[in-house]
């Protein structure tokens, strides 16, 4: 299989990428993370390297657990290895850590890279949306059921955009061209 590395770099999709809440804060406004989970890695590296093209390693150094990623190199008929630290999760402690550290073995190869030029994404929630005394949350954020609208230009975000589950513009940033 021949290696394209502007692939592997190319940016995700939002159908490839989750958003959730970062934070309230006390007058109701909403801080969107956008994120990639180990799946939208996997994906990628299948895409580019197939199946047995690419592999993944964890081991602990210093007490603290890294993932090695290699890709095959078949130009060179060798491995090229990133490495990357992860931390913990609030849920799942090991799995969290482990998954960590290969999504950001993952990005030192490109995946997901763009991620970190995405804007400031706030919003206004409704009133219902979130629990004053708690600044979380509540079920009637549904998060999940928006849709989302991003494009790109030479590899640039120039416009996201966000419309809610009853198809109200929620979010927007950039223009639409």
């Amino acid at each position: 299989m021949i290696m394209n590395i502007k692939d592997l770099q190319r940016p995700l999709t939002h159908e490839e990428i989750d958003f959730r809440i970062q934070s309230i804060n006390g007058a109701g406004y909403a801080t969107i993370l956008a994120y990639k989970d180990a799946r939208a890695d996997m994906n990628r590296l299948d895409e580019v390297f197939g199946v047995l093209g690419w592999q993944r390693k964890h081991e602990v150094i210093d007490g603290r657990l890294y993932c090695s990623v290699g890709v095959f190199n078949s130009n060179t008929n060798e491995w090229i290895w990133k490495q990357d630290v992860g931390t913990e999760s609030n849920t799942e402690k090991e799995k969290g850590q482990a998954s960590d550290a290969f999504k950001r073995a993952c990005f030192n190869l490109g995946i997901g890279r763009e991620l970190y030029e995405y804007p400031i994404m706030q919003i206004k929630l409704n009133d219902d949306e979130w629990d004053k005394s708690t600044k979380r949350q509540t079920y009637n954020l549904k998060l999940r059921d928006w849709r989302w609208f991003t494009q790109w230009e030479n590899g640039k975000l120039t416009y996201i955009g966000a419309k809610d589950q009853n198809g109200k513009l929620r979010f927007s940033h950039g223009k639409i061209s």
